[in-house]
């Protein structure tokens, strides 16, 4: 809502004749004599623009109250936004015997004649009910004397306003600097009356109620003063006036805004200037606004009501379903029926098609080998521990087929979590749905993170904080993982009755007494990444309270050699027991790959199908070749069963491979990972490839060049990424091997292109002439400034001659590698 600014003009005589013009009108008045009271032109400026209304020397402000009704702000919202359609409306109503007129007419009745004063501006006020009168004064007349002149003449000639014939128009001085705003805000019967200081010299004082009652109590009668508590924060200091009428507060606000109190009036030495606005009631409205308004608050509470729902009603559910996966309850493999309707279907098929093999894969030869580590892992599962199960090893050694198919073979109560799998999703919300769904954790309202983000973010605009109503990544993991440890540990104490020798035992000393009755969490793909741990973070957190107490076995399955580190931070103080899993010898591997072809040929017979019968000429060489990998094995296996010779299938092995290197470690290095650079890659690959014994000494890559700088962060990424393996010696690094053994292969494959090596040996080159011109650079520059010193002291000779040294030598190393690249430029430009 919006005051508005009236330029004084003449009034019109009560004489002028009807159907005369505005122009002829004021014509026919020109001659008459200017009353006393008659307003001249002055200059229009807009006081809700500025917010305050000007003053010169000898002038003055009165603010004519209860004039308007006070709630008309409501009525010019929408429509009546712009007030000089209400001025035009109050104009319209011309009578003299009650305040309906436009301000200005009201001004020229509330000023007597006898004043010899100038109205200079009329702001009206029609939220507040009332209007602001500017006026000029003689140089020898004070405002005070106006004031109550005005006063003593509106005893004698009130005015009514024509909403409330038995009420009259209040006058009084304005003795503040009036704020002119068109906020939307109400009158009200409080008044906030802020200290503020008058000036820089000190802070403000605040008032006692005497004091204030002396500079209010003439504005109207006043029902309590309140100051603000002594122990408040809260800054400027403040204090609530209560009025018996709103007309008496607005009459208060709009004269004592802005006044700055002096030391007599208890405003101390420096003086105290009043800040005022209204203070709502707390009514009904009020407090949906508040409520409204409040999303810290009130969010808050109703995520409270959500959460208590949810753990009343949903929690019991999900519990259900996380036993259903740990048990298998829904699995076809522990179904009696199934088990019944299979075993008859087996015995028909060997009836007409004979007996099937029970190891289509030929891992027999590999689980014999590793039957010590099985049965040793099997042991581990009966033995009362709080500390975790490692079993670690390349990619394709066979740790998860170890584990679920021949170690938990007999075991019912198990659940699996892929960290891979959550820890790719896109955003919270998939990694949430992910986590749950690897433990059976359902239903699950994944999408009402987004929501509620999408709440917080609102929220936060308005408040300038977050609400609190949605949950963290970290909450919601903790949530399904905590409920997944109530559904274990529930299935673990279903076999208790009371006529068990230890049936008096509590639950905790049960499952301590009987560790093979605790289920088994088989963490796969544990591999740590800083900059994504929020998920292996609650995990690693969440199974070693499991661990610790004793509800579940943990087996973390994992190829990152430093596994330790982020599993020490939730078990500091245990020693983990760990298996760890290489490549199988050549004897074993040979027997895989026989046991796998002889699988294979043996369902080709059965099926009675015709095959060509499978070449193994040079099958030893091309297993050394492989290694024990048994995913290369494997591979080449099912090749051979193709109908090609073991050396077409390790060709085609070690293409691959090379196209892959290739493509992750050469290629895909600005994309994949900044941890290394193409040329540190390569001088691996190319150190590796020509290499006699496959392998190179840990120090020795260390001191090249290239490695100068950040040689040990990149050794460990490329490890991690799994081109390198680092073999150690008592604890420390020695050997730098190929991550898989058929790497060997593939890196001479690849140093055999000389296109290729010739380009990479050109970036090496040319990052190698870089390092150097940068380190003279650094050189001169320190020459440079020890040459500047005066008298050149004999103490900086031996530096001098150093830094000399060093320019010389890293000059000569350019000049060697500038040779050697045009070598390679010449070579390269001389094929074909």
């Amino acid at each position: 809502m919006m005051g508005s600014v009236l330029r004084a003009k003449a009034p019109l005589a009560p004489w002028a004749p009807r159907g005369l013009s505005q122009s002829q009108i004021h014509c026919r008045q020109a001659w008459r004599p200017a009353p006393l009271c008659s307003p001249i032109n002055a200059r229009f400026t807009s006081s809700i623009q500025s917010g305050h209304i000007k003053l010169e020397a000898n002038e003055g402000i009165i603010y004519i109250n209860n004039i308007f009704p006070h709630r008309l702000q409501w009525l010019l919202r929408g429509p009546l936004s712009h007030v000089q359609p209400l001025e035009g409306l109050l104009k319209r109503i011309n009578n003299p015997d009650f305040a309906a007129a436009d301000p200005l007419r009201i001004a020229q009745r509330v000023v007597p004649k006898s004043l010899d004063i100038e109205i200079k501006e009329v702001v009206s006020r029609y939220k507040e009910g009332g209007a602001f009168v500017k006026y000029a004064r003689k140089p020898d007349t004070t405002d005070e004397s106006i004031s109550d002149a005005i006063k003593e003449h509106l005893l004698k000639n009130p005015i009514k306003p024509w909403f409330n014939p038995f009420q009259t128009a209040d006058v009084d001085r304005v003795r503040g600097k009036p704020w002119i705003e068109d906020l939307y805000r109400i009158p009200s019967q409080s008044l906030k009356v802020e200290f503020l200081p008058d000036s820089t010299e000190g802070p403000p004082a605040e008032l006692t109620q005497e004091a204030l009652y002396s500079l209010f109590r003439p504005y109207g009668k006043i029902l309590d003063i309140q100051h603000q508590p002594s122990d408040s924060k809260i800054e400027p200091r403040y204090a609530i006036l209560r009025f018996s009428r709103p007309r008496a507060s607005v009459l208060a606000r709009n004269c004592m805004h802005g006044y700055g109190a002096s030391e007599e009036d208890g405003g101390g030495k420096s003086g105290t200037r009043f800040k005022i606005n209204y203070e709502r009631k707390i009514r009904f409205s009020m407090i949906k606004d508040w409520i409204l308004s409040h999303p810290r608050i009130v969010i808050p509470a109703i995520a409270a009501l959500v959460a208590a729902i949810t753990v009343i009603i949903f929690d019991p559910i999900r519990t259900f379903f996380i036993k259903i996966k740990i048990k298998s309850t829904l699995h076809t493999d522990d179904n009696v029926v199934l088990q019944w309707v299979r075993k008859q279907a087996s015995k028909a098929n060997r009836m007409y098609f004979g007996a099937r093999k029970a190891d289509p894969r030929g891992l027999t030869a590999i689980w014999e080998d590793r039957q010590s580590d099985i049965s040793q892992l099997q042991a581990w599962l009966t033995e009362t521990a709080e500390t975790f199960i490692v079993i670690h090893g390349p990619r394709g050694s066979g740790k998860r087929e170890l584990v679920l198919e021949q170690a938990l073979k007999d075991h019912h109560y198990k659940v699996v979590i892929d960290c891979k799998q959550i820890q790719d999703a896109r955003g919270d919300t998939a990694k949430i749905s992910r986590a749950g769904a690897q433990v059976g954790y359902r239903p699950i309202f994944s999408w009402m993170n987004s929501i509620s983000s999408f709440i917080d973010l609102a929220a936060q605009g308005m408040i300038g904080t977050k609400a609190g109503f949605s949950e963290t990544l970290d909450a919601q993991l903790s949530k399904i993982w905590q409920s997944t440890a109530v559904a274990m540990k529930r299935v673990a104490l279903e076999g208790r009755c009371k006529e068990d020798k230890d049936a008096d035992l509590s639950d905790d000393e049960y499952l301590e007494v009987h560790p093979e009755k605790r289920p088994v969490v088989v963490v796969d793909n544990f591999s740590y990444d800083a900059e994504d741990s929020v998920v292996l973070d609650k995990l690693t957190e969440w199974a070693a309270s499991v661990t610790s107490s004793n509800i579940a076995h943990v087996i973390f399955l994992t190829t990152d050699s430093s596994f330790s580190k982020p599993l020490s931070k939730a078990l500091p103080s245990q020693v983990f027991r760990t298996i760890g899993l290489g490549d199988c010898s050549l004897e074993v591997g040979r027997r895989f790959v026989v046991n796998h072809l002889e699988s294979g040929e043996s369902e080709d017979k059965e099926k009675n199908k015709q095959r060509p019968t499978n070449n193994l000429d040079g099958l030893d060489e091309c297993i050394q070749v492989l290694g024990g990998r048994v995913t290369d094995l494997e591979f080449m296996a099912h090749r051979i069963e193709a109908g090609e010779t073991p050396q077409a299938a390790v060709d085609r092995i070690i293409e691959q491979s090379a196209s892959e290197i290739l493509k992750i470690y050469i290629l895909g290095t600005d994309s994949a990972s900044p941890q290394w650079s193409t040329e540190q890659a390569w001088h691996i690959i190319k150190s590796l490839g020509e290499a006699k014994d496959g392998k190179i000494l840990y120090s020795k890559a260390l001191l090249n060049d290239l490695f100068k700088s950040n040689g040990e962060t990149t050794l460990r990424a490329l490890e991690q990424a799994e081109l390198i393996s680092v073999g150690s010696v008592q604890g420390f690094p020695r050997w730098i091997k190929p991550g898989k053994p058929v790497y060997k292969a593939a890196f001479q494959r690849l140093i055999e292109n000389k296109t290729l090596e010739g380009r990479m040996d050109l970036l090496i080159l040319g990052e190698l002439i870089s390092n150097e011109n940068k380190s003279i650079s650094k050189y001169e520059e320190e020459l440079q400034l020890l040459a500047s010193f005066p008298n050149h002291p004999w103490e900086l000779r031996s530096r001098i001659q150093w830094l000399l040294n060093k320019v010389n030598g890293s000059q000569l190393k350019v000049q060697q590698y500038e040779k050697d690249s045009a070598t390679v430029q010449k070579m390269l430009a001389s094929e074909v």
